[in-house]
């Protein structure tokens, strides 16, 4: 039983980072363990929540694959004497190494992404100031520039520079308790924590044990009322015992839709930076310190190139070197100009036409099936009327078509439904509405 489990553990700690392992996993005991049941004892009911939303099912998976058998039902024993273990400095043996003591997860829990760091965030005209406001929130936390709050499109790098931050701190003080989550991350637990009767705990662990809060998405709590209600507290909370606090969003606080305009107050009384996409020099550059990061051999002018074609943002940019290193690798060819010129052909020939409004409307018209003279009528049943909005969504936000314009290629439909279309949609996109979601992502793939 022991050494399955332990077999178990260590298939994990090569998937999950080194903190999240020592926070999470290595402080689990296995009492019992056979195909009838597992029964893991806890240090208390809050690793219980946690690791059955988180990391359960890998566990499972991980001892299945070791025993070719899954347990069939799971007991969580909480022992305290392990949060004792953990909290109390322990004298290893004489003949073992000392090793820096684990902090218990309510008081010192990262999931820092160890590559987003400042030494590989590249600096250009369109993130200076992000970068620079993050570098003085990292170098004096809770007093310069706090709240701090970043902007910008997605793939632009604030996750980089909220991590970065976060490396940062710890770097200059390795006690600090920096708790770096995402907005929906926060939503998650808040919820799991009011059903299980636990809300204490996720106050203190929020509100009292944490010295840094960063966090990712804020646009995520948009409409939910009583989580906002939760962040402003923990906001208040952290924020008058001068605790630093960092959040990224895709949009300025004042568009983020129903977000309470207390907490954009908030937002707003700190440091707010955008970040826009990279001019051509800084994809150059950024292309140069991420092959640099993989080992890839980057001629100038491939450089030059592949920056000139990809335009968007710095996720694409770094996947289309990485693509060409591929495709250079299984061709057993030089990444050269040509090689490039012939990876991103098809890419180049997609971007090089601009997406009409016509396109659009065969795109919904192929994907929900209608027909397209329906699609343009003035038909109000909710099987035209449903692809009939997404449609105008798209011709409004990807073909940027003025309201007047898109109304004119629906039938001559007025301006002021094209708007309300426009906002239905979107509020159905913040809102995570699935069908959506997916229906707009499928129409945006067909679109390329």
């Amino acid at each position: 039983m022991s050494e399955l489990w332990q077999r178990a553990l260590d298939e994990l700690r090569e998937r999950v980072s080194a903190d999240m392992y020592e926070a999470w996993l290595r402080p689990l005991r296995c009492s019992a363990l056979d195909e009838q049941g597992l029964a893991i004892e806890v240090p208390n009911r809050f690793y219980q929540d946690w690791l059955t939303s988180n990391y359960l099912q890998p566990i499972l998976e991980a001892i299945e694959r070791r025993a070719g058998w899954r347990p069939r039902r799971v007991t969580w024993i909480v022992n305290e004497a392990l949060q004792a273990e953990m909290e109390a400095p322990a004298e290893p043996p004489a003949s073992v190494p000392p090793r820096r003591s684990t902090p218990a997860p309510s008081r010192s829990v990262t999931s820092l992404n160890p590559k987003y760091c400042f030494e590989t965030f590249v600096v250009g005209p369109s993130n200076q100031l992000a970068h620079a406001a993050s570098l003085a929130a990292a170098s004096d936390p809770g007093r310069r520039f706090n709240p701090l709050f970043i902007y910008g499109g997605v793939g632009l790098g604030k996750s980089h520079l909220v991590n970065a931050v976060g490396h940062r701190i710890l770097r200059d003080l390795p006690h600090a308790r920096v708790l770096y989550v995402s907005a929906e991350r926060f939503t998650n637990e808040f919820i799991a924590a009011l059903q299980n009767h636990r809300i204490a705990e996720f106050r203190q662990r929020y509100r009292v044990e944490c010295d840094v809060l960063l966090m990712d998405d804020i646009q995520f709590l948009a409409g939910r009322e009583q989580t906002q209600e939760e962040f402003f507290h923990t906001f208040n909370a952290l924020h008058h015992h001068d605790r630093q606090i960092v959040v990224t969003c895709d949009v300025y606080p004042e568009r983020i839709p129903e977000m309470q305009e207390r907490l954009v107050s908030r937002f707003q009384s700190g440091m707010v930076a955008d970040i826009q996409p990279p001019e051509l020099d800084t994809r150059v550059a950024i292309l140069h310190k991420k092959a640099e990061l993989e080992g890839i051999v980057l001629p100038n002018d491939v450089a030059l190139f592949v920056a000139q074609q990809v335009k968007s943002n710095v996720r694409e940019l770094e996947g289309s070197l990485l693509r060409l290193a591929a495709c250079a690798d299984l061709a057993g060819r030089p990444l050269d100009l040509e090689l490039a010129r012939e990876a991103l052909r098809t890419t180049h020939s997609v971007a090089e036409r601009a997406t009409t409004i016509d396109d659009v409307q065969r795109a919904v018209s192929e994907y929900f099936d209608v027909r397209l003279a329906d699609l343009k009528s003035h038909r109000r049943h909710r099987s035209v009327t449903y692809p009939r909005m997404i449609a105008m969504y798209l011709c409004r936000e990807r073909v940027g078509a003025s309201l007047p314009a898109i109304g004119q290629s629906f039938n001559g439909k007025d301006h002021t439904t094209v708007l309300s279309a426009v906002r239905k949609i979107k509020g159905l996109l913040d809102a995570n509405d699935p069908r959506t979601r997916a229906a707009v992502d499928a129409i945006e793939r067909k679109l390329g």
